[in-house]
């Protein structure tokens, strides 16, 4: 709310996975690592996830030497985002009325092009925060359309069964990523600024390539839905989300914790870079965080096939309030670097839960509203955390920002400790029983 063996020889590869229909159900599903469609999509969005970690690295000290500020610098980054919050509602309507792989080529394409425009802008010493800023609107625009349409072709390319070691794999690729991400970030930015911004280009050009040689339909018949106008159809998403009262609780919820955790480390960022810690070393709390997922990520499978969802829920975000306590306790970078290993190890395990979970009971044509919908939860939180993160940086310091997000974080895991519809929800062999049918026209 995102691992297998190889072979010793190669493997043959299938082009039309097994997905959890009726029909398909007596057969066993092939290994994801031979499911074409499936290996097509992770590799592009793996290649997409390395350079957008290098990216994002850089992209709030570029602001702050664009500004000068670490307010300005957090404004410029909250408005950068503030276009997918426009964008993110109308974009699960598109991705449940149009072919998702074009729609995924589309998208990553557009995206592609802005961020080679900053790039082109600083190689010939010309980016201002404005340009930065609206090459990060308009590629949050564009991923608001590729958010829902992955979604739904992840749903229709791997089984019920498969969702939550995929959804795990996921989690683990976006680990990988941030591991190298920062300090490779932080060894570009030394080099030159805006050299960051080069894994952004090549990373949508990788999605948008390898989603162009998936063959499988990512899509059910769209007649029906394209039969719906637009308007209707974004009523109907939005009122199936109300009635369900665990995606109803999650919407405000994890809008708080993305919030929170993000906020706070943004806030642990600019701290280390007004203060002239290297860009390296800035770049080794994420690095320590994505290498915390990573191991999470490769627990998740197994946690998630034991343990009911409001149990991994408590379990998850409970470490993550201790050690956010922690670091304001003692405001140090080992501490930094330390506790958010710590605080971030169980995380994975409950984000392919909810993942899987939602994708599982969740009919075809409604993939891409609901992702859109849920997807408000991170959506929301991408502008408001470098927002409060930088602003309440700049009006107290870094233990302002830490002590008022712990607050709000702990206030949020209370919250959801106490919603009856998270603790409902069993293991995955049992999600098949709460599939929920379409609205009724």
């Amino acid at each position: 709310m995102t691992q297998t063996t190889a072979a010793a020889e190669p493997l043959p590869v299938s082009e039309t996975p097994h997905v959890g229909t009726a029909a398909g159900a007596a057969e066993a599903p092939v290994p994801l690592r031979r499911n074409r469609p499936y290996v097509l999509l992770m590799s592009g969005l793996t290649t997409q996830s390395l350079g957008g970690s290098v990216a994002r690295f850089a992209v709030p000290l570029l602001a702050l030497g664009l500004t000068g500020s670490a307010a300005a610098a957090g404004t410029i980054a909250a408005v950068g985002q503030a276009g997918a919050l426009l964008a993110t509602l109308p974009a699960g309507v598109v991705a449940d009325r149009t072919d998702r792989r074009r729609l995924v080529v589309v998208a990553a394409s557009v995206a592609a092009v802005l961020w080679a425009s900053a790039v082109v802008a600083a190689a010939l010493g010309g980016l201002t925060a404005w340009h930065l800023a609206a090459v990060l609107c308009g590629s949050a625009v564009a991923a608001a359309f590729l958010d829902p349409a992955i979604s739904g072709a992840f749903r229709a390319v791997v089984p019920t069964a498969q969702l939550p070691t995929a959804y795990a794999t996921a989690q683990g690729r976006d680990a990988v990523a941030g591991i190298a991400g920062g300090p490779l970030g932080g060894l570009l930015y030394g080099v030159a600024a805006a050299l960051p911004l080069v894994g952004a280009v090549v990373g949508h050009a990788a999605t948008a390539l390898c989603a162009w040689f998936v063959r499988a339909p990512l899509n059910d018949d769209v007649t029906q839905a394209r039969a719906t106008r637009p308007l209707a159809a974004l009523r109907e998403g939005l009122g199936y989300v109300w009635a369900v009262p665990l995606f109803r609780a999650s919407l405000g919820l994890f809008v708080a914790v993305n919030v929170a955790v993000n906020g706070m480390l943004v806030g642990i960022n600019l701290e280390l870079a007004r203060t002239g810690t290297p860009p390296v070393l800035i770049g080794v709390v994420g690095t320590v965080a994505a290498g915390s997922m990573l191991l999470g990520a490769l627990a998740a499978p197994a946690l998630v096939a034991r343990l009911r969802l409001g149990v991994l829920t408590v379990l998850a975000l409970v470490p993550v309030v201790l050690a956010f306590v922690g670091m304001a306790l003692l405001q140090t970078y080992v501490a930094y670097v330390v506790l958010v290993g710590v605080g971030m190890l169980m995380v994975p395990a409950v984000n392919s839960a909810m993942a899987g979970y939602t994708a599982a009971i969740t009919p075809d044509g409604m993939q891409g509203r609901l992702a859109s919908v849920l997807g408000l939860s991170g959506v929301a939180a991408m502008p408001l955390a470098p927002l409060v993160g930088g602003t309440l940086l700049e009006a107290g310091g870094i233990g302002v920002v830490l002590w008022t997000l712990v607050a709000l974080l702990a206030a949020t895991v209370v919250g959801l400790a106490l919603v009856r519809s998270l603790w409902r929800v069993g293991t995955p062999d049992t999600w098949a029983d709460d599939a929920l049918p379409m609205p009724a026209e």
